[in-house]
């Protein structure tokens, strides 16, 4: 199959790029653009990261990146990789590398000139495609028609590219997901699900960080699927209580116009209940904000369809917006698939109400009981409690000095 051009390419006219490029002599065939940015640019996707691989070692990169007068950052020079940064965008430069020794998680490597020996220690065939800074593709590894079908495929033998980083397997699917088509290459499937075990020596946050892409894809149901079938995903995501969920999802994300949000698509595939979220949380060392949402989402009940905007606006200052939002769009997603058109249309302006809820404030402190002669310690706190209840229950329609009068009554 004849290899197209990117000539002309939007992102090889970027003024940084090309300084990168001519710093570390692209034109002399020293260095190539390889890896995502490559095919994303053949498929027409949106190209992000750009990384480089160099036939220069790692310390000629930082000498030639000063001499352009260009910051360079050793982020991983032990495996020859340097951070290249011009006009503020960094670009990650690897020597070209191949695999003496790898555990399942980390590799010893030594460097090369062979573009082929770089090629072959890569993970899938569509991402050990390289181009010049003209836009000449190369392809050392015959990996084009792989991307041209997307079929995602294990460069050389699968099961022992995986043994060499057992991460690859949550890999597979989450490419599978963003670039797939079709049924996911066979002899990949069986190797993933023939060493799914290995997915336990990972480290949590590699295995969310794979997991969150996953599910940000902009429709992950065919690889979760897959993922099921092959018995991976329970290895990745034990608290899983079936997928069944995610497609109705995508949907009503789609016919919102909203973008595809991965803590939102977990939370369809996983209980809310808090004992398995605190599990899931720990596991994978979730993010602070992530763990929070997660933990309001299972504490917030499902607000009834025909709820009125007054007990609407209660439960969301109680719950907070974002909670509320996630359970009703949830629900909203349930009631698309079931064709239940007037809770759809309930289901969306509360939507709408939420989103636009603006949570009053309390108008009274523990500071204004005492300056009004409260004694402080358990009572007070629990009195505040009380008149703050009381001003729910009328909608957020008793003033400070009102609530004062009833603090001097109790």
């Amino acid at each position: 199959m004849k290899l197209p051009s990117l000539a002309g390419h939007p992102f090889l006219d970027a003024p940084a790029l090309k300084r990168v490029m001519h710093a570390l002599k692209s034109e002399e065939g020293a260095t190539r653009i390889v890896g995502g940015a490559v095919r994303n640019a053949l498929l027409g996707e949106p190209v992000g990261d750009i990384d480089m691989a160099t036939v220069l070692r790692p310390e000629d990169v930082v000498t030639a990146a000063e001499d352009a007068g260009l910051k360079s950052v050793p982020t991983g020079i032990e495996h020859g990789t340097v951070t290249v940064i011009a006009e503020g965008h960094p670009f990650e430069v690897t020597t070209l590398r191949a695999d003496v020794e790898t555990d399942g998680r980390h590799a010893v490597v030594r460097f090369t000139e062979d573009w082929a020996e770089d090629a072959g220690r890569r993970d899938f065939t569509l991402n050990a495609l390289y181009c010049d800074a003209s836009g000449h593709v190369f392809d050392p590894l015959g990996g084009y028609p792989d991307l041209a079908a997307r079929n995602i495929r294990f460069v050389g033998d699968p099961e022992e590219r995986i043994r060499e980083d057992y991460l690859r397997i949550l890999r597979f699917f989450r490419f599978f997901a963003w670039y797939g088509d079709g049924r996911p290459d066979a002899e990949g499937l069986k190797a993933c699900s023939r060493l799914k075990a290995g997915i336990a020596v990972l480290s949590a946050e590699r295995v969310w960080s794979e997991l969150k892409r996953l599910l940000g894809a902009p429709d992950p149901s065919r690889a979760l699927r897959w993922m099921r079938i092959t018995g991976t995903l329970d290895k990745a995501l034990p608290e899983n209580w079936g997928i069944d969920a995610i497609e109705r999802v995508v949907a009503a994300e789609r016919a919102e116009e909203i973008p595809p949000d991965p803590l939102l698509r977990l939370m369809a595939i996983i209980p809310p209940h808090r004992a398995r979220i605190d599990q899931l949380a720990s596991r994978l060392r979730l993010a602070r904000k992530e763990t929070e949402r997660l933990v309001s989402w299972a504490d917030t009940p499902e607000p009834e369809s025909e709820l009125s905007e007054a007990l609407l606006a209660r439960r969301a200052y109680s719950a907070g917006r974002r909670a509320l939002t996630d359970r009703l769009f949830l629900a909203l997603a349930r009631d698309r698939e079931k064709g239940d058109e007037s809770a759809v249309a309930a289901r969306k302006r509360q939507l709408a109400f939420v989103r636009d809820y603006e949570r009053p404030t309390f108008p009274l402190s523990g500071k204004d009981l005492l300056a009004a002669g409260h004694q402080p310690g358990p009572e007070l706190g629990k009195l505040l409690n009380e008149l703050e209840e009381r001003w729910l229950e009328v909608d957020f329609a008793i003033t400070r000095e009102e609530l004062l009068a009833l603090a001097h009554r109790q």
